[in-house]
């Protein structure tokens, strides 16, 4: 299943997303202005702002038809945030490519990058409170604290083998699935759905966002440098132990020793993943992701509130999440 099926009945507005999002973080700095350009037409999914509009419509309803105007520009919002993210967390991470091109730390300075980076922050929240929703505001603005505190608390465990499944879960909400259930209620909100559907919202969007970041984790290990748009192993080098990683360290001694010694040696990162491929880690890692996506189809599964398409869409991107490691 590829993303062109799945987000074939909103592609006009991801057409319209993507002609939007230069104009709105174009900067007066003409070196400002072109890392911001740099990064939006190096591409990408997309798939933050388009689970906003998907939402969105399943909110609606047909009786409504199109979309609100604050929709689209919430999720424009969403994939400002998230890569004002990317372009810190390649910084942190001395990421060398992004989606396939120089990182903006690697093709300006780190300067720059840290600045490009603040300054699509600012954007985004001008841009946020501008929809005059101070409910929608609370609800994201949490969202940019969550990063921080997620990179910090993954700083902090850096090559620690000690560290639980469950506190790995608890790092990857505060750095990718905050965003994605924090923008699903956003969009519930904007549709003036009642409280209890814009929890059902906010669930959904945690569920598929974990998922997310643990399929992101098993590509680290086992993805193409050309599909992965940067470096495999990345993660792994960096001393950030994901699932996969977690779970076959329960069968290799090996694994730990290379973790132990920060992989000293040039090949150290290669017979790391090497040694992960040999283990269930991989297959016990792809379980919880699964687990996740069902908890999140189950979330809308029995609601007689949105139509059966707007339901069939919402499944279909949660297993387009899963499918990217098939």
């Amino acid at each position: 299943m590829t993303s062109e099926n799945i987000f074939s009945t909103i592609d006009k507005d991801l057409l319209t997303l993507n002609h939007n999002l230069e104009s709105m973080v174009g900067a007066r700095h003409p070196v400002l202005h072109a890392a911001s350009e740099h990064l939006f037409t190096a591409g990408g999914k997309r798939i933050r702002p388009a689970i906003v509009i998907l939402i969105a419509k399943a909110m609606l309803g047909k009786e409504n038809g199109k979309v609100f105007y604050s929709h689209e520009r919430l999720a424009e919002i969403t994939e400002i945030i998230h890569t004002a993210s990317l372009v810190h967390d390649d910084i942190i991470d001395e990421c060398t490519t992004r989606r396939g091109v120089p990182t903006v730390h690697n093709m300006f300075s780190t300067k720059i990058a840290v600045l490009a980076g603040d300054f699509l922050f600012a954007q985004s929240s001008w841009y946020l409170a501008n929809l005059d929703n101070l409910a929608v505001v609370k609800t994201i603005s949490k969202v940019i604290t969550d990063f921080a505190e997620g990179e910090v608390r993954q700083g902090l465990v850096s090559f620690d083998t000690r560290i639980m499944v469950n506190e790995y879960i608890e790092k990857s909400f505060y750095k990718t699935a905050s965003l994605i259930a924090a923008s699903c209620k956003g969009s519930a909100i904007l549709s003036e759905v009642s409280a209890r559907e814009q929890d059902k919202c906010y669930l959904y969007g945690k569920h598929l966002g974990l998922a997310f970041q643990i399929v992101d984790d098993i590509l680290d290990i086992i993805g193409k440098p050309d599909e992965l748009g940067k470096p495999s192993g990345s993660d792994l080098k960096n001393g950030n132990l994901t699932a996969p990683i977690l779970f076959a360290l329960t069968e290799s001694p090996e694994l730990q020793n290379l973790i132990d010694n920060e992989f000293e040696g040039e090949s150290d990162v290669g017979q790391a993943i090497n040694l992960i491929s040999k283990t269930q880690g991989i297959n016990k890692a792809k379980d919880l992701a699964a687990e996740h996506i069902q908890a999140a189809i189950n979330i809308f599964s029995s609601s007689k509130d949105i139509e059966y398409e707007d339901y069939c869409n919402l499944v279909k991107v949660s297993s387009y999440v899963l499918d990217r490691i098939n």
